[in-house]
């Protein structure tokens, strides 16, 4: 089976509830591997492992928190140049989307965006017109990239070794062009 990458939301590596969603998703897919990006990577292995991540790809560079999603999209495509995954799933946050926007442009590879689920033959299911249809599609080139809503599916525990793999990143200078300022304290 070949690893399905999910991309960790997390503060302080404090794991957000829709990363153990995408974890138990990925699991239907192939092999659940995690792709986390920052610091706290110690807080976060337990979970991660939990929900079946059996290895944890980590990316720790300070231009992850000092701009803004250009640097976690190169992240993300060099544990994907490293992993050779059979997909790639990311929360559908606004954050989210644009990362993945970026991977799959950059991957030559198709993008679902706001996917309600995705079945195990990568099928993803999307609600169209304020919810007033489903519409079922499937990535037919390249690594599926597929934005996930919060609360697609039910977090399920199923333990695993996560494995951490540190992963070495130099970002572009190109990425680093709008530096995040004004943080709220």
């Amino acid at each position: 089976m070949s690893e399905i990458l999910v991309l960790v939301e997390h503060t302080d590596g404090a794991v957000t509830k829709p990363t153990t969603e995408l974890l138990t998703i990925a699991r239907r897919l192939g092999t659940p591997a995690a792709v986390f990006l920052g610091s706290g990577v110690d807080a976060a292995k337990a979970t991660l492992a939990e929900y079946g991540a059996e290895k944890v790809y980590v990316v720790d560079d300070p231009a992850l928190s000092d701009y803004l999603v250009a640097p976690k999209a190169e992240a993300l495509l060099a544990v994907a140049a490293q992993a050779s995954p059979g997909a790639v799933l990311v929360t559908a946050s606004a954050e989210g989307k644009e990362i993945a926007a970026r991977a799959a442009l950059a991957l030559g590879a198709g993008l679902v965006t706001d996917a309600t689920d995705v079945a195990a033959d990568g099928t993803t299911t999307q609600a169209a017109f304020a919810g007033s249809y489903t519409v079922e599609g499937a990535v037919t080139h390249g690594v599926p990239v597929v934005a996930v809503k919060p609360s697609a599916a039910a977090p399920e525990a199923a333990p695993a070794a996560g494995e951490v793999v540190p992963v070495a990143v130099t970002i572009s200078d190109a990425a680093k062009r709008v530096r995040i300022t004004g943080r709220a304290e």
